[in-house]
């Protein structure tokens, strides 16, 4: 990923791949130097263990914990789980986790194995870790966030991981399903947020891949992993081209993701959070490689 700042204009932006659709949704938006881009990692991790969940959907603490230590040490590139939580949060951090609380609610057994990594690993007081999903009040304690969205479509957004994960944070969520949701972006620059994120870790355990407002269970299935990295773009990115690839799979033959997720893109090129470009992206994978859909 580029390090240099570089300006995107709406001419710039009308003749990328988004089109004159994302454009005109997002007039009147400042356009912003990519300045949260910065430093941020394009790296991908997605590590799966085909028995981290039975077929009752009963999901494995153990095996889970591993895969969340295997998760660590890849995104940071440390050879020792200590140093590795302590390379993304520090001892005195207040931190806040952000799971998924509705349609494909994070699984309280990632929330708990990470909320014990971070006192066992990193020396966290466990009265420094909040459940911080909620109104802007929450994040706004914390000096830092992990988000923890599950992976799905959604019926406003198109895809309801990443970005869209701190839409209570606005205070005002309905005004961010307006315009085809392209200033999700926004809310990661309010001040209560802003540089807050040390990790994006996206819970692919039982994906949905289709879009609600109810669980259909027809559209999800045991993909087994978690996906994580520092740039929520690249991972939101990742996620997107999981569930892409999936619906297509089910069907035999190209089944757009609807509404589109025009979000993923415009929190690139309009809000500077990171890179939408698969070429831009490294993907590391590791463990069950059946049915990857990368």
């Amino acid at each position: 990923m580029e390090n240099n700042q570089k300006r995107v204009t709406r001419r710039d932006f009308i003749r990328g791949t988004v089109g004159a659709t994302l454009a005109f949704t997002v007039l009147g938006v400042p356009w912003s130097r990519a300045s949260e881009k910065k430093g941020r990692s394009s790296l991908v991790t997605v590590v799966r263990d085909k028995n981290v969940m039975d077929s009752g959907f009963k999901v494995n603490p153990k095996i889970l914990q591993t895969m969340l230590d295997q998760t660590i040490l890849h995104v940071t590139g440390k050879m020792n789980i200590q140093e590795a939580w302590v390379d993304l949060v520090k001892p005195d951090d207040i931190v806040g986790l952000v799971p998924t609380p509705f349609l494909n609610p994070t699984h309280p057994e990632l929330v708990d194995v990470v909320k014990a990594s971070l006192i066992k690993e990193a020396g966290i007081s466990e009265k420094n870790i909040i459940m911080a999903q909620g109104g802007k009040r929450r994040p706004g304690k914390c000096t830092a966030l992990i988000c923890m969205p599950a992976l799905k479509g959604h019926w406003l957004t198109g895809i309801g991981t990443v970005i869209k994960n701190y839409i209570m944070y606005s205070g005002r969520p309905t005004r961010y399903h307006q315009k085809k949701s392209a200033k999700l972006g926004e809310i990661w620059h309010i001040p209560e947020v802003k540089g807050k994120t040390r990790l994006v870790l996206v819970d692919a355990i039982h994906p949905l891949c289709d879009k609600g407002p109810q669980s259909d269970p027809r559209y999800k299935w045991a993909y087994n992993g978690l996906i994580a990295g520092t740039d929520p773009v690249a991972v939101e990115t990742v996620c997107l081209k999981i569930l892409t690839e999936k619906r297509h799979a089910l069907r035999g033959e190209p089944w757009p993701i609807t509404p589109p997720p025009i979000c993923v893109e415009a929190a690139d090129k309009v809000y500077g959070l990171g890179t939408s470009n698969m070429k831009e992206i490294k993907i590391a994978h590791f463990g069950w490689e059946e049915d990857l859909l990368l």
